[in-house]
Parts: C-alpha cells; structure tokens; sequence
C-alpha cells in the first residue's frame, strides 16, 4: 500500500501532466468507508463462502468469512474512473471500460451468488460462465471496432511493433477472458488477488503517463481509481481477511486490466507487469495437461505441483501464507519495474 502511495505522489512530481495520486487517495478512502459498512450487512445476509474440501486443510478455518466483497468496491473504482475526464472521446472510452468492468462483475456476482444458494464452492459450470464472459467481451470489442479505438498493431519495446491485421479481434477477446480468469485463479489467499491488482494497475498507470505527448491522463486516472478501490478492499482482505472479493471482484479486475490494455496498446505492459497472474493460470493448466496426459487406469495421473494454482503449490511446501502473499506482492512489483524499463 505505502508503495503504490508513494509512487503516485512521486510520479505527480515528476513526470510531466501526471495526477495520479489524487484519485487514488479518494478512490482508497471511498473504497475503505464502502467495504467497513458493507461488509456486516455481507455477514448479516449469510453470504459466506463455502471452502472446498480438496484445497488446503489450514483455509477450512476461512469457512463463513462473508464473500462478493467486489460488489462493495468495484463500483467505486468505475463510478470515479468514469468522471477522471471531460474530453468526449476519453469519456466514451471510459464508459464502455466501465461498462465491461461491471459486466463481469455482474457475471461474477451471478457466479458467487449459485455457489451460495447451492452451499458449495461451485457456481456457475465452466462452459456457461465462459460464454458469459465471452459475450460481454465481444460486445465491448465491438463498440471499440466501431469506434476505431484498438491499434491493429501490438506496440513492443525498442520501437518494434507486431502487425496483426483483423487478428487483433480474437487476440482481444482472448485477452479478455484470459486475463479476468487468471485473477480469478489469483485470488486464493487473503490479499493476495487485491494487492496484485493494485501494484498492475499502478504499473499501468505509470507506463501510459510516461508517453509521449503528456500520456494518457484519462486511462490513467481510471487505472489508479482501480488500484484505489483494491488498496481500499484490501485494508479489509488482507490477512486474516474479514471478506474475499469474491468472482464479483476478481473477473472485474481481469476485465478491467484487459479493456485499459487493448484501448491504450498496452498488451505488452500488461502482459509482463502481470506476469504473477500468467504464473497463477499456466500453473493449472500445467497441471490439468500433465494429470490427463500421464493418467493411469487407476486413474491417477502425474502432477507437477502439490497443488495448483501456484500459490497452493508453496503453501503445501510449508511456506505460511502471510509469507506467500508479501513474496508475489514483492515479484509483482518487480515485474512492474521490468515492465517499466522495456515499456513500448
């Protein structure tokens, strides 16, 4: 929290029409008052999350704690990202990243919501949530198509660039679901997700305003009301949590990383600035292909990990979570830095 502080203030001194920290601090302090009123009326309505048995034995002790804490913060983070700026052309692009952050909230909310009702940790199916989410892409894709708002160029480090054509189209949608599912799968210890997400957005923020032509102060502001609502949230998510965001928080940081980086050409950044989150989801899928691929006719199969996603893998090796989180809080920092040095 006290880096991303001091990082905007500092970039506000330094770098040249950045106004970073304001709407950070506000969106913090307005994200931090929503969540402490919200979260007793979470407890009081029984939205506890449901732990399930096959993870960690330690997070069974977790059972109850209240869920869908993204509700509470989200919208504070979008509400204020939408009003950073009166230019039109900015606003609408605000908007319709405010429009896809909150879809995936809702899809989320509909998500933690079956899980509830059904007291189990499974809501939706896999194939009905990814068609959800599929569509909510594919509508702000085409808003961004009509309005010729995404390069058909990937900017690279060094200058380079990588010319895609029409290919933009499916990278995007591919991006959208593939970045909301990794913070997804993200957010399995108590701050871990929200912490993550506020270094990325930050990074984000920083790389956009260190452009040329005074950056992007609009993007940008809406990427530090963002980290400003997960710092907010994670006064209250970090360990021992007193709520989890829930898939209502967790596929709209996805979302909302993903839409800041196809509108502004920040693939690359977001790409390596995210790295822990790529690291979270290519750790279960490592694991799901090595298990199908060696299973036996008992059918056991080989597995890479103690248990995925990654973070499991070092709780099981008797690493402690307040040790784990500080640890990938500490790598994404690092990889924001990286991001930094090799920006387009």
């Amino acid at each position: 929290m006290l880096v991303v502080l001091m990082t905007s203030f500092a970039a506000d001194k330094w770098i040249t029409n950045a106004q970073l920290s304001l709407p950070l601090l506000i969106s913090a302090v307005c994200a931090t008052a929503t969540a402490a009123l919200g979260i007793p009326l979470l407890r009081r309505l029984k939205m506890g999350q449901f732990i399930r048995e096959e993870g960690p034995k330690a997070h069974q002790s977790k059972a109850g704690t209240p869920t869908m804490g993204g509700l509470l913060v989200v919208p504070v983070g979008v509400i204020l990202g939408s009003l950073i700026t009166r230019d039109a052309v900015a606003s609408q692009q605000l908007l319709s990243l405010a429009a896809l952050t909150l879809a995936f909230m809702l899809i989320g909310g509909i998500d933690d919501w079956s899980s509830l009702t059904k007291h189990t940790n499974a809501g939706l199916t896999a194939r009905g949530k990814l068609l959800l989410q599929a569509m909510a892409a594919a509508a702000f894709l085409a808003i961004a198509a009509w309005q010729g708002w995404i390069s058909s160029s990937i900017a690279l480090p060094f200058g380079l660039e990588l010319p895609l054509g029409l290919l933009i189209w499916p990278l995007g949608l591919f991006v959208i679901l593939a970045e909301s599912n990794a913070t997804n799968l993200t957010d399995g210890l108590d701050g871990l997700a929200s912490g993550c997400g506020a270094l990325v957005f930050t990074g984000l923020a920083l790389q956009l305003m260190l452009r040329g032509d005074n950056g992007d102060p609009a993007l940008a502001g809406f990427c530090m009301t963002m980290a400003g609502a997960w710092l907010g949230f994670l006064v209250h998510n970090r360990n021992p949590a007193r709520a989890f965001m829930g898939d209502t928080g967790s596929l709209a940081m996805g979302a909302a990383l993903s839409g800041v980086a196809l509108l502004s050409n920040s693939l690359w950044p977001l790409l390596v600035m995210g790295g822990v989150f790529v690291a979270e989801s290519l750790s279960v899928i490592i694991q799901v292909w090595v298990f199908k691929a060696t299973k036996g006719p008992d059918g056991q199969g080989r597995r890479v990990f103690r248990m995925a996603p990654l973070h499991h893998h070092f709780e099981l090796g008797g690493t402690n979570e307040r040790s784990v989180v500080p640890a990938f809080w500490l790598a994404t920092a690092g990889l924001v830095l990286l991001g930094l040095v090799l920006r387009p």
